[in-house]
């Protein structure tokens, strides 16, 4: 795969100031793909005087051009929309259909819509004798996750364009090359130099570096709860602004009179997509008891088409490998009843897992409360309706869910009771204006649409 030696700063690519470089591995066959910088302090503060000199420029560009240069960005990424789908399943591991259709085709969507918001949001208001101002905040720090590479650089980047801000990105070193063609396609849409910077590098150097340096004014990141509460601490104490997008242990909630087979296999689906490595997926189903074994059945029968190296690509990398088959290990040790799949590797090479459904989980469990990340299903039995609010609501995450009913009103007033941020009726779509993130550890600030807008936001009010 093509790699660059350098890092984007300032426009153009320059060396990075350092020798070290970080391996690129092809996780379905464990073959070393590429080698890009291990990005320092240096290599950071550079980038950061970059976007705050690029600043002043682009906040004071009319929200019509900034919607313009959004949207030849969006047409960028769809021209090389079969380049990027093919990087993603090379660093990432990701079945070519869902990185055509997922990986490089949502991003052009989400970046589309806010190249339409740009265009028509309201930066100011009246209220009595007031003129209030939207702004934007200024230099942001945007950290993300392998899981989506370049979903969530979009989700990130396109929204604090928007609002007038420049960016310093920080990739995961899994999945740097993604971000690499996201650069490329930024300098080919014309961005003006200093708008997006782009250094590769390890969390705890070049991530830390960015979180800390004093002339950053948001940090926007996407990854585990551990490191967002580092990330939030950090900017506490610099008074500094947050935008954490973090885990999730999601509820699926099959309601008495709902669509089992429908539910099950949709449930079963979400689960396995992108190889589980998703913070929203929904990872407990909740199936009442009189219909409990009726879904652990068709779960079964489901999960068996997801073929490890055809439907179900590998894990990131070993560590991820190791984590996944140590939880497995722990739902059979904690007396959970293993219904498909288990703990060992279904192929000689490449960092797979087996697609992993367990039944008779009860809400205390490891596999009950911990984000997995990782293609396992825990299946929990509830009593009555009350009963499943309580297991739905009873871990320290608050990202996703889903609820079934006999109708969507049924479903509604379960999912309005529920300590989540964004939760799927009856199978509802996805829609790239909703806002997306958490309640409790599951973050705090919202991405997509409007709301994620309004994160690079700040407020001034004058008064006549």
């Amino acid at each position: 795969m093509k790699a660059h030696d350098g890092m984007y700063i300032g426009g153009e690519w320059r060396p990075a100031s350092g020798q070290d470089t970080i391996a690129v591995v092809n996780p379905a066959d464990e073959q070393v793909i590429g080698h890009v910088p291990a990005g320092t302090a240096e290599d950071v503060d550079a980038a950061v005087r970059a976007a705050r000199a690029a600043f002043p420029g682009w906040a004071a560009t009319p929200p019509a051009e900034r919607a313009a240069r959004i949207g030849a960005l969006r047409d960028v990424l769809a021209a090389r929309k079969d380049e990027i789908a093919e990087t993603v399943t090379a660093e990432l591991g990701s079945p070519l259909l869902m990185s055509q259709t997922v990986h490089a085709g949502v991003p052009v969507l989400v970046a589309g819509s806010y190249a339409e918001l740009a265009a028509t949001y309201s930066f100011e208001e009246k209220l009595g004798n007031s003129t209030v101002l939207l702004e934007p905040v200024g230099v942001v720090g945007a950290i993300t996750p392998w899981n989506y590479p370049l979903h969530q650089i979009v989700a990130k980047v396109a929204p604090a364009l928007a609002a007038g801000c420049t960016v310093v990105l920080k990739p995961a070193e899994d999945t740097p090359l993604t971000a690499q063609l996201f650069a490329e396609a930024v300098q080919e849409a014309g961005l003006p130099a200093g708008v997006f910077n782009l250094v590769t590098g390890i969390g705890a150097v070049a991530g830390q570096a960015l979180a800390e340096h004093e002339d950053v004014d948001l940090v926007s990141f996407t990854g585990s709860t551990a490191v967002g509460k580092q990330i939030g601490a950090t900017a506490g104490a610099a008074v500094k602004r947050v935008a954490l997008e973090l885990g999730g242990k999601s509820a699926n909630v099959i309601l008495p009179g709902a669509d089992l087979a429908k539910a099950v296999n949709v449930g079963v689906a979400n689960v396995m997509s992108n190889s589980g490595q998703t913070c929203s997926a929904w990872t407990r189903m909740l199936v009442d008891s009189e219909r409990y074994e009726e879904a652990v059945s068709l779960a079964a029968t489901a999960v068996a088409k997801y073929v490890p190296g055809e439907r179900v690509g590998p894990v990131v990398n070993a560590r991820q490998q190791a984590r996944v088959r140590g939880y497995i290990e722990k739902g059979i040790e904690e007396g959970a009843r293993l219904v498909a799949g288990g703990p060992e590797a279904p192929k000689d090479q490449g960092y797979y897992v087996s697609p992993t459904v367990f039944a008779d989980v009860t809400p205390g469990m490891t596999i009950a409360q911990e984000e997995i990340f990782g293609p396992v299903l825990s299946i929990l039995r509830y009593e009555d309706v009350d009963d499943a609010l309580r297991i739905a609501n009873d871990t320290v995450y608050g990202l996703a869910g889903a609820v079934w009913g006999a109708d969507d009103d049924e479903a509604v007033a379960f999912a309005r009771r529920m300590d989540t941020g964004q939760v799927d009726i009856n199978g509802g779509r996805f829609n790239p204006l909703a806002p997306f993130g958490g309640y409790k550890q599951s973050g705090v600030g919202r991405e997509l649409g409007p709301h994620g807008l309004s994160e690079y936001l700040q407020t001034k009010s004058l008064q006549f």
